[in-house]
Parts: structure tokens; sequence; C-alpha cells
């Protein structure tokens, strides 16, 4: 009987692997051509894997949750099965041993697999796995911190493109050795344990964390703003806004802020390469928005915002945030930022302690506003106070570079006039 084996597509430029985050069909299940069988996430865009021919399928190769390199197998097909065609029989046809590009994309014709024996191996038969590489990859960098802290990288596993070991493999490879034995925990006997296992956008947005918090040194630097006349003019705006306008919330006033406060602190709207050693500043404001979605945080990204008005940018964060709640904002929306909001709204509490979001350097969290009383000299007064809770990376950022650029956003925010004043 013909069998046909798919293997993971390319499904991005640069993309050596992705996770399976959903399988659609399970073995003995009858599919046709362009049926989705699978879905695998890379970064924060998920992909459906549709099927290019039509049988039965007899093997997964793969469980939710795992990582699969690109041309590694993903599932076996039976194409020669009189019922997997709605007319009780499989067209003949040459059938490709495996797929290197995702069906819309593909240029070469594979050579036609031979037909197998009716006799094979059972459905649960491990995949083929590729030979260890004899010399670990890594870059010099890596190699030299290995050698600093006296790790044999052939002990390491390489999560990086075709297997590559990098600095936060290191320092899982840290965790684990440096990491005391211990009895494994035992659930009370009157009580019930519901294990879920951590994957998809959840799993990214763990590995994300980790990778921020393991790598980058943080300094956390907190002030107080009145916003009494930013909110003032806020309300105003927002009662004599157009029709299809949307509303103006406090963030478009911070992205205006932010653009003009990096002009003259361009080290903050900036990323760190610390592989390279290398610090890159932009012209473009890129700013990312952390958003809160139904399958966990996103970033997705207002690109350009220094070309923006007030208006645009409030259009802009409606658009790309609703377009990451539902899933379908593109790969291009969720990556590229040069600096990054965080915003809890008016669960934003007094403090907090964003995380970075790496490769960035500076990170600008929100909290909410609330009414306090304010000595002006004569006499308390009540005042519209919010306080700014921003990160940034110590590595390349000194604290006292961090606190100046962070009192020139105050005053912005605090004279909000100055925000519609060019240069």
């Amino acid at each position: 009987m013909a069998e046909f084996v798919l293997t993971m597509p390319d499904v991005g430029e640069g993309v050596a692997e992705a996770e399976l985050v959903e399988w659609n069909v399970k073995p003995g299940d009858i599919v046709h051509e362009d049926m989705v069988l699978a879905a695998v996430m890379t970064d924060k865009a998920t992909v459906e894997i549709p099927s290019p021919v039509a049988g039965v399928v007899t093997w997964l190769a793969v469980t939710v949750g795992n990582t699969v390199p690109v041309k590694a197998p993903l599932l076996r097909i039976e194409t020669d099965v009189a019922a997997a065609a709605p007319n009780g029989s499989v067209p003949e046809a040459e059938v490709p041993t495996q797929l290197t590009e995702a069906p819309a994309d593909m240029t070469d014709t594979p050579p036609p697999v031979e037909a197998q024996p009716t006799a094979r191996e059972p459905e649960e038969a491990p995949p083929p796995t590729a030979e260890p590489h004899h010399k670990p990859l890594a870059s010099p960098a890596v190699r030299q911190r290995a050698d600093d802290l006296d790790i044999d990288l052939t002990k390491v596993k390489g999560t990086g493109p075709d297997g590559h070991i990098t600095h936060a493999d290191l320092d899982g490879f840290l965790t684990v050795r440096g990491r005391p034995e211990r009895p494994e925990p035992v659930a009370p006997h009157d009580s019930a344990v519901e294990e879920v296992k951590i994957t998809g956008l959840r799993r990214k947005i763990a590995e994300k964390m980790v990778l921020s918090a393991s790598r980058i040194p943080h300094i956390t630097y907190v002030e107080e703003v009145d916003v009494t006349d930013l909110e003032d003019l806020r309300a105003t705006m927002n009662g004599n806004r157009r029709s299809g306008q949307p509303k103006l919330t406090i963030l478009p006033f911070l992205m205006r802020a932010l653009v003009k406060a990096v002009a003259d602190h361009p080290g903050m709207n900036a990323t760190f390469d610390d592989e390279q050693g290398v610090v890159s500043h932009y012209e473009a404001v890129h700013i990312g928005i952390a958003t809160q979605t139904p399958a966990g945080l996103t970033v997705p990204v207002v690109r350009h915002t220094e070309t923006l008005g007030l208006w645009e940018c409030a259009e802009e964060v409606a658009r790309v945030a609703e377009a990451a709640r539902t899933g379908t904002a593109h790969r291009e929306e969720l990556m590229g930022s040069t600096i990054t909001i965080s915003s809890l709204g008016s669960l934003g509490g007094l403090v907090s302690t964003p995380i970075i979001n790496h490769p960035e350097v500076a990170i600008i969290g929100v909290n909410k506003i609330v009414t306090r009383p304010l000595w002006d000299g004569n006499r308390f007064v009540p005042r519209k106070m919010m306080n700014l809770s921003s990160s940034f990376d110590h590595r390349v950022v000194d604290g006292w570079d961090a606190a100046v650029f962070i009192q020139a956003v105050k005053a912005l925010l605090e004279k909000p006039a100055l925000i519609f004043i060019d240069g």
C-alpha cells in the first residue's frame, strides 16, 4: 500500500522548528486534501498544517507540546484506501515522501514513494531521529562562557536552530546542575490534583520570561506623575471626538510622550545583542503594547509611532490589540518593537516591576490613577496621581540615565500641551 509521510514544513523565514499545539486527527481518521491536520506555533504566530493528500491516518509521530524541527516527520497517511475518497477510490498519483514547504509555496516536486508491503510496524513506532553532532554547535561567545563556567558542552542540549547551544541553554543547564535532589511532592489523599501541560502561547510566554529574567539584570524605577491636567484634557477631547474615532485612554498620550523623550534619550529606544555585545539605537519608534488575550500575554506592535498623531495612536492601539485578542494578528505585528508599554488599566495597582521584553532595554509600566491630597504650598488639594513603574537593562542603562528619562516623560505628561509642540 502507498504511504505518505508528512514532514514539518518550512513555516517562516529563518524558522528552524515549531511547537505542535494541536492535533485535529488521530490514527484511523479519514482525511481529504486541504483538510487541516494540525496546528504549530513559532514565536507567537500559529500556523495550520493542511493535508496535501487524501487517505487514512496510520501514525502520529509527535505529541502536543513537543518541538518539531523543519523536515522532521509529523504523521503518516495511507493513500490507496478506497474509503478516503467520496467516490470510493483514490486516483493514482505520484506521492512525495516529504513536504519541505507549505503546500501553497511548493516549487520542487519530490520523488515518488514506492508502495509499501501490507505488513508494517505497529502504529506507535517511534519516528526516525537524526544522528547527533560529533561537535556541539555554539557561537564563540557561548563557548567562552561555557569554558568560564567549566561546562562540558557535549552534556548540554541545544534548543537553537539546528541544535545550536544558546546562552539560555547554559542557564538551564546551570539551574539543573545546581538543583539539590528532593523527593517528589505527594498530594494529600483527600484532595484532587489536575496536571495541566504548558503548551502553545503559555509555553512561549514562559520561555520568554525565563530568557529575560535570567539574562537581563533589571533596575526598576518608580515615579509618581500628576495627571490631573492630562485627565481634564482627555475628558474634553473624548467629549468632542468625531464619529468613528476611538475613545482616548492614557496610552496614546504616553506613546506621544515617549516619542518626544526618546529623541533626546536614544539609548532607551534600543535593543541589546548580548552575544555580540552590540546596542542598536533606532530612529523609528516601534512601541510594543503588552496585551492580555484569552490565550495569554502577547505584545502587538504599533510601528512608526513617530509618524502618528494622538488619534492615530489610539486607532492603532485598538486595532493591533483586537487582532492579538482574536488571534488574527500578522507575524510582523507581533515582533520588532523597540520599547514596550505595560498597563493593567484600572487594575494597575500602585507599583509593579515589569519584565523587559528581550532584547529591548526598557519597558514602561503604567499603574492606576488615584485621587490623593497634594500640598501646593498653601493647602492640600485633590490631584489625580499615577505611578510609572519602569524597568531598564542595567548592563547598558545606568540608574541616573533611567531616572532622567522618566523625568522627561513625567514633564510631558504633567504639561500635556508640550506633547503637541513640534521639535
